[in-house]
Formats: C-alpha cells, sequence, structure tokens
C-alpha cells in the first residue's frame, strides 16, 4: 500500500509545504457593539424606571383589517344595543344562543366599504362580561385573525366537548315526566335540541327518541292522529302531526281556561 509521503525516500529532509487558501479572507472577530448600545440607555435610567412594568405586550387579541371608509365610527347607541344583553359565561348560558343573537343585531348594520364581518369582529367584546370578558383579555395578541376564529374559540372556551357529550345523553335519554302533557314534553323535547344545535342527531333518530320517549297513552294517541301508525308516515309527515298535535291541545287548554273564566 503507498502512502502520502511514499514518493519521498525514507529519511529524507524534505518539508511538504503547506498549502495556502488565498481565495478566503482571514476570519476577524467583529466586536460585539450591540450590546454596548442596549446597555449604555439603561445605565442612565433610575432604578425607579427600570423596574416599572412594562407597557409592551398588551395588545389586543383581535386583529382589525383596514378599512377604507371615510369617516366610520361605532356610534354609541349601537354599543349600548349589544350591553343590553351581555354573555357573562355562566353555567346556564349558550355561546350559542349568544352568537345567534349578536348576528341578528349586528346584521341590521350597513356602512358603505366595511364588511359586516368587521363591525362584528369591533363590537363583539363590547358583549362580553364577567369571566367571559377575562377570557377575552387574556387570549394571545393578534390570535383572532377573522370572524371564524372569534366564534370557534368563544364556542370551545364555552361549550366544551364534555358539555357536548352531556347535553346528547340527556336528549337520547328523554322520557315525558309524570304529568307532563304532549304539548309539554314536545316543547321540553325542542329545547333540549336548540341547548344543543350541533347534536348531530337526524330527523328520524329525534321523532324516534320523542315518541319512545312518551307514556302509553300519549303513543296511542299520537298513532290515532298519524291515521293509525306513526311509523307509516315519513320523517316530515310525523313532525308536522307531533307539531299540529302539541298546537290543538294547547289552543283547547286555553278555550277551556277562558270558558272557566266566562262563567265565574
Amino acid at each position: 500500500m503507498r502512502t502520502r509521503n511514499s514518493n519521498f525516500p525514507n529519511n529524507s529532509n524534505v518539508t511538504i509545504p503547506r498549502r495556502r487558501n488565498r481565495g478566503r479572507a482571514p476570519n476577524v472577530v467583529e466586536p460585539e457593539l450591540r450590546t454596548i448600545v442596549e446597555v449604555a440607555p439603561m445605565a442612565e435610567r433610575t432604578m425607579e424606571e427600570l423596574l416599572r412594568a412594562p407597557t409592551e405586550g398588551y395588545g389586543e387579541a383581535i386583529v382589525l383589517p383596514e378599512i377604507n371608509a371615510d369617516h366610520f365610527e361605532i356610534k354609541t347607541n349601537l354599543l349600548q344595543l349589544v350591553q343590553a344583553n351581555p354573555f357573562h359565561g355562566y353555567e346556564r348560558e349558550n355561546p350559542h344562543a349568544h352568537i345567534n343573537s349578536f348576528k341578528r343585531i349586528t346584521s341590521t348594520l350597513r356602512f358603505r366599504d366595511v364588511p359586516n364581518d368587521v363591525i362584528k369582529l369591533m363590537m363583539f367584546p363590547y358583549s362580553l362580561e364577567g369571566a367571559a370578558r377575562l377570557w377575552y383579555e387574556k387570549e394571545p395578541p393578534n390570535s383572532i385573525l377573522t370572524w371564524e376564529d372569534l366564534v370557534t374559540k368563544f364556542v370551545n372556551q364555552f361549550f366544551p366537548p364534555s358539555k357536548t357529550t352531556h347535553l346528547k345523553n340527556e336528549i337520547s335519554r328523554f322520557t315525558q315526566k309524570f304529568k307532563e302533557t304532549f304539548s309539554e314534553a314536545w316543547e321540553r323535547f325542542k329545547e333540549m335540541l336548540r341547548a344543543c344545535p350541533h347534536h348531530g342527531f337526524t330527523e328520524l333518530t329525534q321523532v324516534d327518541t320523542f315518541y319512545n320517549g312518551l307514556n302509553e297513552n300519549d303513543q296511542d294517541s299520537l298513532n290515532a292522529a298519524a291515521g293509525g301508525n306513526l311509523l307509516s308516515k315519513t320523517t316530515r309527515e310525523a313532525l308536522n302531526i307531533i307539531e299540529n298535535k302539541s298546537k290543538v291541545r294547547y289552543s283547547r287548554n286555553k278555550s277551556n281556561v277562558s270558558r272557566m273564566n266566562t262563567t265565574l
């Protein structure tokens, strides 16, 4: 095997010249002047100024896009309208209902060259109080870019998956209460569905759950209203029969009350 030095005779005094890299500039370490520039102003500040709480990093969570409209501003009466029905973050409150109510109010506002989503982003923080307001203020700055971002964060905070699971189980276990009329049972069942608008139950499952939760007398009465068997109807027809039966029962109750009042 030949080595790198095999071309030279043994015990020779030949010196191998070291190669020079003429194309590369020598490595020169520049002094860290940046730290000197930064430290100098701090040395001139008093301890009171240095210990004072910083004012940076307190930006709003919502990032508002640029508005090209001239002389645009939200009037005080509109803010008061939004603040009239605030969301506090209580357990009994439904964030979906608050979003729908807020959208109904803001949908009536029209400003030239101003998208409605921008108006909603500007006004939504004014609709929050208590724990809900604290939640918004703790959101990282510049973390909400669109109306969809805001709705997603808001609903996930105050309507967590555990609450969805609980309400869906309540719907599945629906049972007519003792001495509860057909109309009252139907209204309570619909209220349970409204409390969890993303329940995912099909209309067929809703009809089946409600029917199986009724007592035998109301089941028979519902079958009679369907002409013998509710299962012989389509899902849409069954829902109309249930709705009409609840209204007829309610109107009869009202007429009976009015008759009693006239006889007294």
